[in-house]
C-alpha cells in the first residue's frame, strides 16, 4: 500500500517512497503504476493528490505529490526554476576517475523501429547538467551521489554512461539489464514560502545490498 510509503505528509504536499517497478504514470502496456492509486493518498482530504515530476520506472525513491493544484503550479514553478534539491544514489559498473565533478552534456532522445527510444549525448540536445560524488569503490564497483540542475529524462542513466564512463548497474536499456537497475532517489528539499521547507530522505533499498556509506 502506497500509505506505507509516506516520508513527508502535509497540508499540500506528500513524498512518497516510489518502489523501484512501479511505474508512476500509465504505460501503453498496461498494468500497475502510482497515477491509477492516488486515492490510496487521499487520507481525508477533499481531492486526491496530483504528480509533480517523475522517476523512472526502476528508479526507487523520493517522490513528490501536490494536494491541490495551486500548491502543484507551486512546485512546478520551483521545479523550473532550478529551486528543488534532489539527491539520488548509483552504483555504477566500473571505477571513475576524480572525486567529484560536473557533467554538462546536452540530451537528445532517438529512437528507430528496431531499438525502440533512447537518450543520447549531443550538441542538438537540451541542456543537462548533474553534479556528481564518488562515495565508494570497491570490487570495480562505484556508488556515485547525483545532484542534477536538470530533470531530462534518463538524465542521469546517460551522464553515467558518457560522462563518467559507467552505466549503472541493472540497467535495461544503457546496461546488460541484469539484475534490479540500483538508482535511488535517496532525498528532496523542496523550499517554501512562509512555511518549513519540505524535507523527505528514503532509506536505500535491499537491492544495494552493502553499497552503502559507512
Amino acid at each position: 500500500m502506497l500509505d506505507d510509503r509516506i516520508l513527508f505528509s502535509d497540508g499540500e504536499a506528500i513524498v512518497i517512497d516510489k518502489p523501484a517497478g512501479l511505474p508512476v504514470t500509465r504505460t501503453k502496456r498496461g498494468g500497475d503504476c502510482i497515477e491509477d492509486r492516488l486515492e490510496e493518498l487521499r487520507m481525508g482530504f477533499a481531492r486526491s493528490p496530483m504528480i509533480v515530476h517523475r522517476l523512472d520506472q526502476d528508479t526507487s525513491g523520493c517522490l513528490l505529490l501536490a494536494r491541490n493544484p495551486k500548491a502543484l503550479k507551486r512546485f512546478n514553478r520551483s521545479f523550473s526554476e532550478g529551486l528543488i534539491t534532489k539527491v539520488y544514489w548509483a552504483v555504477l559498473d566500473g571505477e571513475t576517475d576524480g572525486e567529484e565533478g560536473l557533467i554538462d552534456i546536452p540530451l537528445e532522445k532517438k529512437s528507430t523501429r528496431e531499438r525502440g527510444w533512447w537518450v543520447e549525448g549531443s550538441s542538438r540536445g537540451k541542456p543537462a547538467r548533474t553534479h556528481w560524488k564518488r562515495l565508494i569503490t570497491d570490487g570495480g564497483k562505484t556508488l556515485i551521489e547525483f545532484r542534477p540542475e536538470t530533470g531530462r529524462t534518463h538524465q542521469l542513466r546517460v551522464h553515467a554512461q558518457e560522462g563518467l564512463g559507467a552505466p549503472i548497474m541493472g540497467d535495461p536499456v544503457y546496461a546488460n539489464g541484469k539484475g534490479p537497475m540500483l538508482l535511488h532517489a535517496r532525498s528532496i528539499g523542496v523550499p517554501r514560502q512562509g512555511k518549513a521547507a519540505i524535507e523527505a530522505e528514503a532509506r536505500v533499498p535491499d537491492s544495494f545490498g552493502d553499497w552503502t556509506p559507512g
